[in-house]
C-alpha cells in the first residue's frame, strides 16, 4: 500500500493575505481575472522549476506513482480533517468518487509543493499562491456537476426542480456584479426591524455622516462617552448586528455612553471627498458627542479601514496639542503598518496603484462590488465553490446568516478617499512620520499617547493578526494592550459572551516580534468584551445619571436610529 500525506493545501503563512489598503488596490485595479493571466510571474516560476530538473522529475515520478496506485484501489490519500467538500459518505464508499477525490488530492499537493520548491521571492510567491489556490480549488471534483454526489441527490430528491431553480440562481447571479454566488437572500433581513435595532436616534446629521446616539438601558452610565468610527466600505451595523449578537447593545448595557457614526453612501458628485473630509468628519462628531454629553474627551473606537482613521485622527489631534480629548484608543482588526502585509501587497507597485487611482478617478468613486469580488475569491472555498454547491448544484437558496446580509449590503468609497488611502498602503506611509498630512498637519503615530486597546482576529484573512500586533508598536502611548480573538475578520468582533468555542489572548504589547507576544500572552475563554468593557470603565470617569433624553447642547434627535443614511444605496 502507499502511504500519503492527508494535504490537501499547505496551511497559509500567519502574513498570507491581504491588508485592508492593499486590497482596495487589488480590487480595483485590475480584478480577480486580471490576476489570473500569465505575467512574469508565471516566467519566474517556470524558470524557477526549470534550474531545478531533479526537483521537478522527483515530484513527478511521486505524483505518477501515487496516481497508480490510486488507480489500483491502494492509495490511501484522504481529505484533511476540516475538508468539508468532501463530507458526503459516497467521496468513500462509491470507488469511482472515491478514486477522483485521491486523485484530486494528491494532484493539488504536488503543485503547492512545486511552488514551494521553485524558490520564489515573497511577492512572486504570493502573486502565485493566488492563482494557485484558485486554479486548484476550482478545479476540486466537488465543484463538478457531473461527480458531486450532493447534486445528484438534490436532483433525485426534489424530481428535477433541483435543475431549475440552480440554472435561475446562477443566471441571477451572473447578471449584476460582483458576480459570485449569492452568500444571503434578497429581503432575509431588514434593517431596523431584524438588524440594527438597537434603540437609539440620529443626534446629527452632515452631508458626509449621521451621528447615532444610542438610549442608555442602566439608571447610571460612564461619564466619558465612546464614539464608533465604522468601515468605509460596507455600512455601521456590524457593530449592531442583531439583538444578543450586537456589541453596540452590549456596551450599552454595560452603562458605557454608545455614539456611532453612520457614513453616507456616495455618489460620484463626492468625488472630491477624501483622508481630509473623513479626517474633519471624525473631529465634527467628536465635538458634538463631548458637547451633547458635557464631557471633554470621549473613547474612540474604529474597525478595519475606520480604525485608520480614527487612529490618524488621534494622531492630528496630538500634534494640534489636543490629544487629551482621545481618553482611549481602540482599533478594531485594523492595519497600520503595511509592509508585507500578504498577497495584494505582493501584487502591487507603483503603477499598479496609479491605474487604481485612475479607474476610480475617471467614475468618482471604488465601487463596493467590485471589493467584494476580490474579497470573495481570497477565500474561494468558503466564499465561492460552496454557495456554487449549494445554490446551483443542489438548487437551494442560502441559509440566512446577519453577517452574510452585513457583507452584501456594500458602499462606495470616493475618488479623494480611495486615492489617499491607496498611495498611504503602496509607501507604507503611517509607519513612518511626517510621511501623511491630514488637515494640513504631518502624522505621527508615535506621538498618539493615550492608552490604546488593539484586537486581531487569529484566523482573519483580510488584516493578519501579525500585521494588527505591528501596528499597535507604532502606538507612542505607555499602556497599549493588545487582544488576538479567535475566528475570522468579522467573527472575531461579533463575538458575544457565552460562546464555548470563543477564547482570546491579551498582553501588553512589549514584545518584539508578534510570536515573542503569542508566546507570552495570557489565554482566557470566551469572548474579549467583557475585558474590553472592563478597560472602557477604568477611563471612562465617573458614574453618572443616565440621560432622560437623547440629544441636547443643540442637537436634537432627527430621526429614530439606525438612521436613515444606512438605508442609501
Amino acid at each position: 500500500m502507499t502511504t500519503t500525506t492527508t494535504t490537501t493545501k499547505p496551511a497559509h503563512r500567519p502574513d498570507e493575505l491581504a491588508a485592508p489598503l492593499d486590497l482596495l488596490l487589488a480590487g480595483s485595479a485590475r480584478g480577480v481575472a486580471g490576476r489570473m493571466l500569465p505575467n512574469r510571474s508565471w516566467a519566474r516560476l517556470a524558470g524557477g522549476l526549470a534550474t531545478r530538473p531533479g526537483t521537478l522529475a522527483h515530484r513527478g515520478g511521486n505524483l505518477a506513482k501515487e496516481l497508480a496506485a490510486v488507480a489500483a484501489g491502494r492509495a490511501d490519500r484522504a481529505p484533511g480533517k476540516g475538508d468539508k467538500r468532501f463530507a458526503d459518505p459516497a467521496w468513500q464508499n462509491n470507488p469511482w468518487l472515491h478514486r477522483s477525490m485521491q486523485a484530486y488530492l494528491a494532484t493539488a499537493d504536488t503543485a503547492y509543493a512545486l511552488l514551494a520548491d521553485a524558490g520564489l521571492d515573497w511577492r512572486d510567491t504570493e502573486r502565485m499562491r493566488f492563482v494557485l489556490d484558485n486554479l486548484v480549488e476550482g478545479l476540486a471534483p466537488s465543484n463538478n456537476p457531473l461527480l458531486n454526489p450532493l447534486g445528484w441527490k438534490a436532483l433525485i430528491d426534489t424530481g428535477g426542480l433541483s435543475v431549475l431553480r440552480g440554472a435561475r440562481a446562477f443566471a441571477r447571479d451572473m447578471a449584476t456584479k460582483p458576480r459570485v454566488p449569492a452568500m444571503i437572500e434578497d429581503g432575509a433581513y431588514t434593517l431596523g426591524e431584524t438588524v440594527a435595532v438597537t434603540p437609539g436616534a440620529v443626534v446629527l446629521r452632515t452631508p458626509v455622516f449621521e451621528l447615532i446616539q444610542y438610549a442608555p438601558q442602566s439608571a447610571t452610565v460612564r461619564e466619558v462617552p465612546l464614539l464608533m468610527v465604522p468601515p468605509v466600505i460596507n455600512k455601521y451595523y456590524i457593530t449592531d448586528i442583531a439583538p444578543g449578537r450586537s456589541m453596540i447593545e452590549y456596551f450599552v448595557a454595560q452603562g458605557q455612553q454608545v455614539f456611532a457614526i453612520s457614513w453616507r453612501n456616495p455618489h460620484a458628485e463626492h468625488r472630491d471627498w477624501d483622508l481630509d473630509t473623513y479626517g474633519g468628519a471624525i473631529l465634527e462628531a467628536m465635538d458634538a458627542v463631548q458637547g451633547i454629553t458635557g464631557t471633554d474627551r470621549t473613547h474612540l473606537q474604529g474597525s478595519c479601514s475606520g480604525g485608520i482613521l480614527a487612529a490618524t485622527t488621534a494622531a492630528y489631534l496630538a500634534a494640534t496639542g489636543h490629544g487629551d480629548r482621545v481618553a482611549g484608543l481602540t482599533l478594531a482588526v485594523t492595519v497600520l503598518d503595511q509592509a508585507q502585509a500578504g498577497f495584494a501587497a505582493a501584487a502591487l507597485d507603483a503603477r499598479t496603484a496609479e491605474t487604481a487611482i485612475e479607474r476610480s478617478q475617471s467614475r468618482g468613486f471604488l465601487d463596493g462590488d467590485e471589493l467584494a469580488e476580490v474579497f470573495a475569491w481570497l477565500r474561494p472555498t468558503d466564499l465561492v465553490w460552496r454557495y456554487w454547491v449549494n445554490n446551483y448544484l443542489q438548487g437551494r437558496p442560502p441559509a440566512p446568516f446577519d453577517v452574510l446580509h452585513w457583507n452584501a449590503d456594500t458602499t462606495r468609497m470616493t475618488a479623494g478617499l480611495h486615492r489617499d488611502l491607496v498611495r498611504i498602503g503602496a509607501t507604507n506611509a503611517l509607519a513612518t512620520p511626517g510621511t501623511i498630512d491630514l488637515l494640513g498637519t504631518p502624522i505621527d503615530l508615535g506621538a498618539v499617547t493615550a492608552d490604546a486597546y488593539v484586537i486581531g482576529g487569529i484566523a482573519d484573512h483580510i488584516s493578519p493578526w501579525q500585521s494588527c500586533h505591528r501596528s499597535a508598536a507604532l502606538l507612542g502611548g505607555a499602556d497599549t494592550r493588545f487582544v488576538l480573538s479567535t475566528s475570522g475578520h468579522v467573527a472575531a468582533l461579533v463575538n458575544p459572551p457565552g460562546n464555548p468555542k470563543a477564547s482570546f489572548r491579551v498582553g501588553p504589547v512589549d514584545a518584539d516580534t508578534p510570536e515573542q507576544w503569542f508566546d507570552r500572552a495570557t489565554v482566557t475563554r470566551d469572548s474579549w468584551w467583557p475585558d474590553y468593557t472592563t478597560w472602557l470603565a477604568a477611563r471612562s470617569g465617573a458614574t453618572v445619571a443616565a440621560p432622560t433624553t437623547l440629544g441636547g447642547a443643540g442637537h436634537s434627535p432627527l430621526d429614530p436610529a439606525p438612521g436613515t443614511y444606512v438605508h442609501h444605496i
